[in-house]
């Protein structure tokens, strides 16, 4: 029709906006009475939509309808108290509430000129968090000659720190073919897989020691053959809190070799860095002043809702003669003048989201002693939970506890872990991750959700210890 709007108006917009946001503090509040894991079979949630888009609008009341109806149905809880599996994905309400606010401000932050503030901000809190997870001064953007920025995971940061140390070997006269990549057995997935994307041909996956990390001794060994058969070894990368178990890898160690040998030393701490704004678990990370680039998620423990990873570097010149290309579209005085940060040479896409708006939001509203506070919580419940499978006379500790993870196994073997790892996975309030290592099954406790307390825990090693 000739003249018709279709654009929500204001008036609309803030009154369905109050209706969402009813909806999802009304979720929030009923959560643990819904099922983990989503009861659904494959194609089931397709199957309630409809063939083609509407051809005309539909009211908003429908929409959030839906929301009920369709989505909800198919969701696995990660916002639960009772998620125990894989490592937290945590959101609370002002990261919630930050991330309505950068959606509404439509924010592309891929230049210091495009939103002064998201670059500033963003710059400021990954300064703060230096100082909070007790990191090294020359990481600072203000201060030293590194600096830090949000990446969308661990796997982007991972991928984009082997890039910078291909880049730097090569111009450095090294082969692209004859790098190599070192990392841990039990380094995530995403190590190797950043390195094989960033074209390593060679990837070395060392050896680990009786708690499962990288064995520094196996590290000089496997640089050593490399040297001599020609290679280049180019970078190496130790884990703060492995996937599998929460090990931690000796930084310090392994980055005297890498300055030995002239590796770029890179610190994956998606995991285990928030627990670094305690000062009690900053002795795990200790030798950290001497790496290269060090990355965590926010996003896992930190209560801010994903996406939000931060990847600082010891020194931005190599990231920036990597990444930097200056097109003359995106050419601007502030750019030109050489006193701003374009965040758009610290990533590998072009575009930014107002990530810092969220963790800015977090930080402030929890405040240095509510993180602390819920970090050391979550560790002492894990440890609890450690303590009562030591005492029982079916289970064994798979891995001494770490952080807040806690691994097991029942003492009659593989079969009988999978098949308790099932029976405790079969109650609609909890769920946990099975695994294997070392050749043995195992079961993966993760405190660390936002909203689980004391009760939820206890109320988790109930369930455990009946099936067992």
């Amino acid at each position: 029709m000739e003249g018709r709007s279709y654009h929500m108006t204001p008036e609309e917009f803030r009154r369905h906006g109050h209706a969402l946001i009813d909806w999802l503090a009304d979720l929030s509040q009923r959560i643990d009475t819904l099922p983990v894991v989503a009861p659904v079979e494959p194609g089931e949630i397709a199957g309630r939509l409809p063939d083609h888009a509407p051809a005309e609008p539909e009211e908003f009341a429908a929409l959030l309808r839906d929301l009920d109806d369709i989505v909800l149905p198919g969701i696995t809880h990660w916002q639960h108290p009772g998620w125990f599996a894989y490592f937290p994905a945590n959101a609370s309400g002002p990261s919630i509430l930050a991330e309505l606010a950068a959606a509404g401000l439509g924010v592309q932050g891929m230049l210091w000129s495009t939103s002064p503030a998201c670059t500033e901000i963003e710059a400021t809190v990954v300064d703060w968090l230096v100082d909070l997870l007790g990191l090294p001064e020359h990481f600072m953007m203000a201060t030293g000659p590194g600096g830090g920025s949000i990446q969308v995971s661990a796997s982007d940061a991972t991928h984009l720190v082997h890039v910078v140390a291909r880049h730097r070997a090569t111009e450095a006269g090294a082969g692209t073919d004859d790098l190599v990549a070192y990392c841990s057995q039990q380094a995530h997935s995403s190590v190797e897989r950043g390195a094989r994307i960033a074209g390593y041909r060679h990837i070395r996956t060392l050896e680990t020691d009786e708690r499962y990390a990288l064995r520094p001794d196996a590290l000089a060994t496997a640089v050593g053959a490399d040297r001599a058969a020609g290679l280049v070894p180019a970078i190496v990368t130790s884990c703060v809190g492995t996937t599998g178990t929460a090990a931690v890898d000796p930084v310090a160690a392994v980055s005297a070799l890498a300055s030995e040998h002239g590796l770029w030393h890179h610190v994956d701490a998606a995991y285990a860095g928030s627990a670094m704004v305690c000062p009690e678990h900053r002795h795990h990370q200790a030798g950290v002043e001497t790496v290269d680039s060090y990355t965590f998620n926010p996003h896992k423990w930190l209560f801010t809702n994903f996406d939000c990873n931060v990847l600082w570097w010891a020194d931005r010149r190599p990231l920036n003669a990597a990444l930097s290309s200056v097109p003359p579209y995106l050419r601007n005085a502030a750019s030109d003048s050489g006193e701003v940060v374009d965040y758009r040479d610290w990533q590998v896409p072009l575009g930014r989201r107002f990530r810092s708006l969220k963790l800015w939001w977090v930080l402030r509203s929890y405040g240095v002693e509510g993180l602390r506070h819920h970090i050391a919580e979550h560790v002492r419940l894990a440890h609890w939970l450690a303590d009562r499978v030591a005492e029982h006379p079916r289970l064994e500790l798979s891995a001494p506890p770490s952080f807040a993870l806690t691994c097991f196994h029942h003492v009659a073997g593989d079969t009988a872990t999978d098949d308790l790892a099932t029976a405790i996975n079969a109650v609609p309030s909890v769920y946990v991750t099975p695994s294997s290592i070392g050749g043995r099954r195992y079961i993966r406790v993760s405190v660390g959700q936002t909203w689980t307390s004391e009760d939820h825990v206890r109320a988790l090693w109930a369930i455990i210890d009946a099936a067992a």
